[in-house]
């Protein structure tokens, strides 16, 4: 079992791709609460190369409160992170599967919520 959703967006600019990524997420409900650019900070820490690679720390409100009202400490595993990354063919974009990293967690009610959650953000991928 696959625990993210995955889509290549062959032959495409990286940054085209953050952008239509980021209008895909809003479009869906979900804002990006952090950034994190792998590739600068590894050659800025490490002093070593690699393609661009960018997570964006992705959440939707009201899945989150509701999320949390069913399973208070599901806030640990928040938010849902999407990565793009630099492939041969283009650009990967791939997002968390939150049925998945949710599955350790005991409650039928936040696994509906995480269903919903995975929905979303396969139509998210599909989108962009």
């Amino acid at each position: 079992m696959s625990y993210t959703i995955n889509r290549i967006i062959k032959d495409a600019d990286f940054e085209d791709v953050d952008q239509r990524a980021r209008q895909a997420l809003a479009d869906h409900g979900f804002g990006v609460l952090t950034e994190i650019d792998v590739k600068t900070t590894m050659k800025k820490k490490l002093d070593k190369d690699m393609p661009a690679y960018r997570i964006l720390g992705a959440c939707n409100p009201a899945m989150a409160w509701e999320a949390i009202g069913v399973e208070p400490r599901v806030g640990a595993m928040l938010p849902c992170n999407v990565i793009l990354r630099e492939v041969s063919e283009g650009v990967e974009v791939s997002a968390i599967d939150p049925v998945v990293s949710m599955s350790a967690i005991d409650n039928d009610e936040l696994k509906q919520v995480a269903g919903k959650v995975r929905d979303s953000l396969s139509d998210v991928v599909q989108a962009i």
